[in-house]
Protein backbone atom coordinates (compact mmCIF):
# COMPACT_ATOMS: atom_id res chain seq x y z
CA UNK A 1 0.00 0.00 0.00
CA UNK A 2 1.39 3.77 -0.95
CA UNK A 3 2.79 5.40 1.78
CA UNK A 4 2.65 9.31 2.08
CA UNK A 5 3.56 11.89 5.20
CA UNK A 6 1.71 14.82 4.84
CA UNK A 7 2.31 18.15 7.08
CA UNK A 8 -0.53 19.99 7.93
CA UNK A 9 0.45 22.54 10.77
CA UNK A 10 2.51 21.39 13.35
CA UNK A 11 1.07 18.13 13.00
CA UNK A 12 2.39 15.32 10.57
CA UNK A 13 -0.59 13.01 8.57
CA UNK A 14 0.92 9.23 8.18
CA UNK A 15 -0.91 7.91 5.49
CA UNK A 16 -1.07 4.62 4.90
CA UNK A 17 0.40 3.18 7.47
CA UNK A 18 -3.05 2.54 9.23
CA UNK A 19 -6.36 4.26 8.53
CA UNK A 20 -6.76 7.71 10.09
CA UNK A 21 -9.75 8.55 11.66
CA UNK A 22 -11.87 11.83 11.47
CA UNK A 23 -14.26 13.15 13.83
CA UNK A 24 -17.04 15.18 12.43
CA UNK A 25 -17.87 18.05 14.76
CA UNK A 26 -20.97 19.52 13.09
CA UNK A 27 -22.05 23.01 13.85
CA UNK A 28 -25.19 23.32 12.03
CA UNK A 29 -28.60 24.10 13.69
CA UNK A 30 -30.51 21.52 11.09
CA UNK A 31 -27.77 18.33 9.95
CA UNK A 32 -29.06 15.30 8.48
CA UNK A 33 -27.73 13.39 11.00
CA UNK A 34 -29.21 15.32 13.61
CA UNK A 35 -26.02 16.12 15.71
CA UNK A 36 -25.31 19.60 14.67
CA UNK A 37 -24.30 21.66 17.59
CA UNK A 38 -25.12 25.19 16.58
CA UNK A 39 -22.93 27.38 19.02
CA UNK A 40 -22.96 25.69 21.97
CA UNK A 41 -19.37 25.74 22.91
CA UNK A 42 -19.63 23.51 25.94
CA UNK A 43 -21.36 20.66 24.12
CA UNK A 44 -18.43 21.43 20.99
CA UNK A 45 -15.43 21.04 23.90
CA UNK A 46 -17.14 17.88 25.12
CA UNK A 47 -17.36 16.60 22.27
CA UNK A 48 -13.95 17.58 20.84
CA UNK A 49 -12.40 15.83 24.32
CA UNK A 50 -14.42 12.87 24.24
CA UNK A 51 -13.11 12.03 20.34
CA UNK A 52 -9.53 12.64 21.43
CA UNK A 53 -9.99 10.20 23.93
CA UNK A 54 -11.88 7.14 21.43
CA UNK A 55 -9.12 7.28 19.42
CA UNK A 56 -9.31 10.28 16.18
CA UNK A 57 -6.93 11.45 14.60
CA UNK A 58 -7.91 14.52 13.28
CA UNK A 59 -11.18 16.78 13.96
CA UNK A 60 -13.51 18.12 10.47
CA UNK A 61 -15.71 21.61 11.84
CA UNK A 62 -18.35 22.46 9.43
CA UNK A 63 -20.94 25.13 9.41
CA UNK A 64 -23.47 23.91 6.64
CA UNK A 65 -25.91 21.24 6.67
CA UNK A 66 -26.30 18.87 3.85
CA UNK A 67 -29.75 17.71 4.60
CA UNK A 68 -31.75 17.73 1.37
CA UNK A 69 -33.43 21.07 0.95
CA UNK A 70 -31.27 22.98 3.09
CA UNK A 71 -31.02 26.53 2.83
CA UNK A 72 -27.65 27.06 1.69
CA UNK A 73 -25.29 29.07 4.58
CA UNK A 74 -23.91 32.32 3.85
CA UNK A 75 -20.62 33.44 4.65
CA UNK A 76 -21.49 35.27 7.81
CA UNK A 77 -23.52 32.35 8.93
CA UNK A 78 -20.60 29.83 8.40
CA UNK A 79 -18.41 32.50 9.60
CA UNK A 80 -20.70 32.29 13.25
CA UNK A 81 -21.23 28.88 13.50
CA UNK A 82 -17.08 27.51 12.32
CA UNK A 83 -14.41 30.26 13.90
CA UNK A 84 -15.51 30.07 17.83
CA UNK A 85 -15.27 26.27 17.23
CA UNK A 86 -12.19 26.37 15.58
CA UNK A 87 -10.45 28.74 17.54
CA UNK A 88 -11.64 26.67 20.89
CA UNK A 89 -10.65 23.23 19.94
CA UNK A 90 -7.46 24.33 18.24
CA UNK A 91 -6.32 26.12 21.32
CA UNK A 92 -7.15 23.23 23.86
CA UNK A 93 -7.11 19.96 21.50
CA UNK A 94 -3.82 18.62 20.44
CA UNK A 95 -5.15 17.44 17.07
CA UNK A 96 -5.07 19.00 13.62
CA UNK A 97 -8.28 20.75 12.82
CA UNK A 98 -10.30 20.62 9.25
CA UNK A 99 -12.18 23.09 8.33
CA UNK A 100 -15.01 21.95 6.34
CA UNK A 101 -16.05 24.49 3.71
CA UNK A 102 -16.43 25.82 0.08
CA UNK A 103 -16.08 29.37 0.71
CA UNK A 104 -12.65 30.96 0.39
CA UNK A 105 -13.09 33.80 3.26
CA UNK A 106 -14.34 31.05 5.84
CA UNK A 107 -11.29 29.02 4.88
CA UNK A 108 -9.13 31.92 5.37
CA UNK A 109 -10.62 32.87 8.92
CA UNK A 110 -10.38 29.22 10.09
CA UNK A 111 -6.42 28.93 9.29
CA UNK A 112 -5.88 32.35 10.40
CA UNK A 113 -7.54 30.36 13.75
CA UNK A 114 -5.69 27.40 13.80
CA UNK A 115 -7.32 25.17 11.15
CA UNK A 116 -4.11 23.56 9.39
CA UNK A 117 -6.47 21.70 6.51
CA UNK A 118 -9.71 22.33 4.04
CA UNK A 119 -12.19 20.31 3.48
CA UNK A 120 -14.20 21.56 0.36
CA UNK A 121 -16.92 19.67 -0.69
CA UNK A 122 -17.22 20.86 -4.12
CA UNK A 123 -13.45 20.18 -5.36
CA UNK A 124 -11.95 23.96 -5.66
CA UNK A 125 -15.01 24.07 -7.85
CA UNK A 126 -18.03 26.39 -6.02
CA UNK A 127 -15.65 29.08 -4.96
CA UNK A 128 -12.42 28.97 -7.18
CA UNK A 129 -10.69 31.64 -4.76
CA UNK A 130 -10.25 28.62 -1.96
CA UNK A 131 -7.92 27.49 -4.14
CA UNK A 132 -5.53 30.35 -4.10
CA UNK A 133 -6.07 30.48 -0.29
CA UNK A 134 -5.08 26.76 -0.03
CA UNK A 135 -1.84 28.08 -1.72
CA UNK A 136 -0.98 30.95 0.24
CA UNK A 137 -1.49 28.79 3.34
CA UNK A 138 0.32 25.69 2.23
CA UNK A 139 -2.01 23.88 3.75
CA UNK A 140 -3.53 19.89 2.76
CA UNK A 141 -6.67 19.95 1.24
CA UNK A 142 -9.55 17.19 0.86
CA UNK A 143 -11.04 17.46 -2.69
CA UNK A 144 -14.63 15.88 -2.91
CA UNK A 145 -16.32 14.71 -6.15
CA UNK A 146 -19.88 16.55 -6.16
CA UNK A 147 -21.89 16.99 -9.33
CA UNK A 148 -25.51 19.01 -9.10
CA UNK A 149 -27.16 15.66 -10.35
CA UNK A 150 -26.76 11.95 -10.53
CA UNK A 151 -26.53 11.84 -14.35
CA UNK A 152 -23.48 9.39 -15.34
CA UNK A 153 -22.41 7.40 -18.62
CA UNK A 154 -19.42 5.94 -17.10
CA UNK A 155 -19.43 6.39 -12.87
CA UNK A 156 -15.99 5.67 -11.74
CA UNK A 157 -14.01 7.35 -14.95
CA UNK A 158 -16.23 10.15 -15.00
CA UNK A 159 -15.59 10.63 -10.86
CA UNK A 160 -11.76 10.34 -11.64
CA UNK A 161 -11.91 12.88 -14.57
CA UNK A 162 -13.90 15.30 -12.64
CA UNK A 163 -10.73 14.95 -9.48
CA UNK A 164 -8.61 15.08 -12.12
CA UNK A 165 -9.82 18.33 -12.70
CA UNK A 166 -10.09 19.75 -9.39
CA UNK A 167 -6.11 18.56 -9.25
CA UNK A 168 -5.45 21.01 -11.98
CA UNK A 169 -7.35 23.29 -10.45
CA UNK A 170 -5.55 23.12 -6.90
CA UNK A 171 -2.17 22.75 -9.16
CA UNK A 172 -2.46 25.95 -11.01
CA UNK A 173 -3.53 27.95 -8.08
CA UNK A 174 -0.12 26.78 -6.77
CA UNK A 175 -1.09 24.09 -4.59
CA UNK A 176 1.13 21.23 -4.60
CA UNK A 177 -0.19 17.67 -5.38
CA UNK A 178 1.51 16.32 -2.45
CA UNK A 179 -0.75 18.22 -0.29
CA UNK A 180 -3.97 16.75 -1.59
CA UNK A 181 -6.28 13.96 -0.44
CA UNK A 182 -9.23 12.46 -2.74
CA UNK A 183 -12.87 12.18 -1.27
CA UNK A 184 -15.30 9.79 -4.35
CA UNK A 185 -18.03 12.24 -2.66
CA UNK A 186 -20.15 8.98 -1.92
CA UNK A 187 -23.80 10.20 -0.96
CA UNK A 188 -23.29 13.53 -2.94
CA UNK A 189 -24.41 14.02 -6.85
CA UNK A 190 -25.41 9.90 -6.86
CA UNK A 191 -27.87 7.61 -6.36
CA UNK A 192 -27.80 4.95 -4.13
CA UNK A 193 -26.97 1.95 -6.81
CA UNK A 194 -24.13 4.57 -7.71
CA UNK A 195 -22.96 5.10 -4.33
CA UNK A 196 -22.94 1.73 -3.60
CA UNK A 197 -21.08 0.94 -6.92
CA UNK A 198 -18.43 3.63 -5.84
CA UNK A 199 -17.75 1.42 -2.89
CA UNK A 200 -17.67 -1.30 -4.80
CA UNK A 201 -15.21 -0.62 -7.19
CA UNK A 202 -13.13 2.07 -4.70
CA UNK A 203 -9.72 0.54 -5.33
CA UNK A 204 -10.16 1.65 -8.96
CA UNK A 205 -9.59 5.39 -7.67
CA UNK A 206 -6.41 4.30 -5.93
CA UNK A 207 -4.92 5.32 -9.76
CA UNK A 208 -5.43 8.81 -9.28
CA UNK A 209 -2.19 8.39 -7.01
CA UNK A 210 -3.39 10.43 -4.07
CA UNK A 211 -4.43 9.17 -0.37
CA UNK A 212 -8.25 8.47 -0.39
CA UNK A 213 -10.75 9.39 2.43
CA UNK A 214 -14.29 7.58 3.04
CA UNK A 215 -16.88 9.41 4.46
CA UNK A 216 -20.38 7.83 4.59
CA UNK A 217 -21.45 8.10 8.14
CA UNK A 218 -25.14 7.60 8.47
CA UNK A 219 -25.72 9.24 5.11
CA UNK A 220 -28.87 8.34 3.28
CA UNK A 221 -27.89 5.26 0.96
CA UNK A 222 -27.29 3.55 3.84
CA UNK A 223 -30.91 4.17 5.15
CA UNK A 224 -31.80 3.68 1.52
CA UNK A 225 -30.67 0.38 1.91
CA UNK A 226 -31.23 -1.29 4.76
CA UNK A 227 -34.95 0.59 5.52
CA UNK A 228 -33.54 2.30 8.61
CA UNK A 229 -33.91 6.24 9.54
CA UNK A 230 -30.62 7.77 10.43
CA UNK A 231 -30.53 7.04 13.94
CA UNK A 232 -30.46 3.37 13.42
CA UNK A 233 -27.51 3.79 10.67
CA UNK A 234 -24.49 2.52 13.06
CA UNK A 235 -24.18 -0.99 11.85
CA UNK A 236 -24.57 -0.29 8.29
CA UNK A 237 -21.56 2.60 8.94
CA UNK A 238 -19.46 0.09 10.36
CA UNK A 239 -19.59 -2.22 7.38
CA UNK A 240 -18.85 0.39 4.86
CA UNK A 241 -15.80 1.44 7.37
CA UNK A 242 -15.18 -1.94 7.55
CA UNK A 243 -15.26 -2.57 3.53
CA UNK A 244 -13.61 0.79 2.78
CA UNK A 245 -10.56 -0.20 4.98
CA UNK A 246 -10.20 -3.51 3.40
CA UNK A 247 -10.13 -1.79 0.04
CA UNK A 248 -8.07 0.97 0.60
CA UNK A 249 -9.42 3.78 2.27
CA UNK A 250 -6.51 5.60 4.04
CA UNK A 251 -9.00 7.81 6.33
CA UNK A 252 -12.51 7.36 7.54
CA UNK A 253 -14.30 10.46 8.55
CA UNK A 254 -17.43 9.23 11.04
CA UNK A 255 -19.51 11.03 13.75
CA UNK A 256 -19.28 7.69 16.04
CA UNK A 257 -15.61 7.81 16.16
CA UNK A 258 -15.26 4.93 19.26
CA UNK A 259 -16.94 2.64 17.70
CA UNK A 260 -15.35 3.26 14.42
CA UNK A 261 -12.18 3.21 15.25
CA UNK A 262 -12.40 -0.04 16.84
CA UNK A 263 -13.84 -1.41 13.28
CA UNK A 264 -11.00 0.11 11.81
CA UNK A 265 -8.68 -1.27 14.22
CA UNK A 266 -10.20 -5.03 14.09
CA UNK A 267 -9.94 -4.60 9.64
CA UNK A 268 -6.34 -3.62 9.91
CA UNK A 269 -5.89 -6.78 12.39
CA UNK A 270 -7.47 -9.22 10.11
CA UNK A 271 -5.55 -7.57 7.01
CA UNK A 272 -2.24 -7.90 8.34
CA UNK A 273 -2.45 -11.12 9.89
CA UNK A 274 0.89 -13.43 10.01
CA UNK A 275 -0.15 -17.41 9.57
CA UNK A 276 1.24 -18.49 12.37
CA UNK A 277 1.07 -22.27 11.70
CA UNK A 278 0.01 -24.34 8.62
CA UNK A 279 -3.02 -24.97 10.42
CA UNK A 280 -3.78 -21.76 11.35
CA UNK A 281 -3.26 -22.04 15.55
CA UNK A 282 -0.65 -19.83 17.10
Amino acid sequence: MPKWTITAGPYELRLGERPLVMGIINMTPDSFSRDGLSVNMDAVMRQAAQFMEDGADLLDIGGESNRPGSTPATVEEELRRIIPAVEAIADMIPLPVSVDTSMAEVARRALQGGACLINDAWGFRADPALAEVAAEFSVPVILMHNRENASYHDLINEIKDDLEESMKIAERAGVSREKLILDPGIGFGKNTCQNLMVLRRFPELKTLGRPLILSTSRKSFIGHALGLPVGDRLMGTAAIVAWGIAQGADIIRVHEVKEMSLVAKMTEAILHAEEKSEIGIG
